[in-house]
């Protein structure tokens, strides 16, 4: 552990600080190292901050619509973090009800390093709608 993260526990382990500024301060000195060399020219740009998602609707005629969304990817990796957090009695009744929604998704297999995985993946997806004036595009930036 490096002396910037151990000072940052203490002052958290002290109620210096709150653990919401912990993990602030944390992510920041993670994100102010280098990334080591992985000799891939693409791993050259820098780490995503947001999920972008953008539809353009011109099917109308008059003026287009338009709904652009920037969701900071902190809050999907902290909310991936929290669900660990979650007792086991209440993650099987959330997964029942999942389930039953038609959604099944367990919580118990979110983990913090898919997440990472799918941001790398994600990249620049761009998605057709029928309409041929309309656009969807999903990326992260």
């Amino acid at each position: 552990m490096n002396e910037q993260r151990r000072q940052v526990l203490e002052m958290l382990a002290e109620s210096k600080i709150t653990a919401d500024e912990a993990e602030r301060l944390i992510y920041a000195l993670e994100a102010d190292q280098p990334e080591p060399s992985t000799g891939v020219a693409d791993r050259s740009k820098s780490r995503p901050k947001y999920l972008r998602v953008v539809v353009i609707d011109n099917s109308a005629g008059e003026e287009p619509s338009r709904v652009n969304v920037r969701i900071p990817l902190q809050l999907l990796r902290a909310g991936v973090r929290l669900a660990s957090l979650i007792p086991p009695q209440a993650v099987t009744k959330i997964n029942e009800k999942l389930d039953e929604s038609g959604v099944p998704f367990d919580l118990t297999e979110l983990k913090p390093q898919q997440l990472e995985e799918l941001i790398d993946q994600l990249g620049d997806l761009t998605v057709d709608v029928d309409e041929p004036d309309s656009k969807v595009q999903v990326f992260c930036e």
